[in-house]
């Protein structure tokens, strides 16, 4: 929901938390229909694009505490979805890595994807579209660049 303000750039600070909060629901509540929540299946995504991922470093990237980081990862590992190897190099550290169940859930979540965003991106042409990518990849290099 947009707020009214008087100030353009305060506009867009409210406009992108709604959308950041409008998709994150949207993607809970097509990943709730597999049996994951939405930060399960970011977790999923994480660990598939970077198989042996430390619980610590998943922790970070989901801004959440260890343990609630640790909580989620041991509903995953009942699932069967992710294991826990042990780090050769550091007996404290825990290395995770999708199952391949979890490989298949990732697909089939994947799948839904398109179903999320088609409505939500209804009436962008693909010009727009990759405007849209550009600008919000812009947006994201220079919040990541003032930390």
């Amino acid at each position: 929901m947009a707020r009214p303000t008087d100030s353009p750039e305060l506009e867009i600070v409210f406009l992108a938390s709604d959308i950041s909060r409008m998709f994150r629901k949207r993607f809970d509540n097509a990943a709730r229909s597999f049996g994951v929540t939405g930060s399960q299946w970011r977790v999923l995504g994480m660990l598939n694009a970077r198989p042996g991922e430390s619980q610590a470093v998943l922790a970070a990237e989901l801004e959440v505490e260890a343990i609630t980081a640790g909580r989620m990862i041991d509903r995953l590992e009942k699932a069967g979805l992710v294991e826990r190897r042990a780090d050769p190099a550091d007996r404290r550290t825990w290395r995770l890595h999708l199952t391949a169940a979890g490989g298949r859930l990732l697909e089939q979540l994947r799948g839904t994807v398109s179903d999320v965003t088609g409505g939500v991106l209804a009436g962008f042409g693909p010009i727009e579209q990759d405007q849209l990518r550009t600008l919000l990849a812009r947006l994201r290099q220079n919040l990541d660049g003032e930390r």
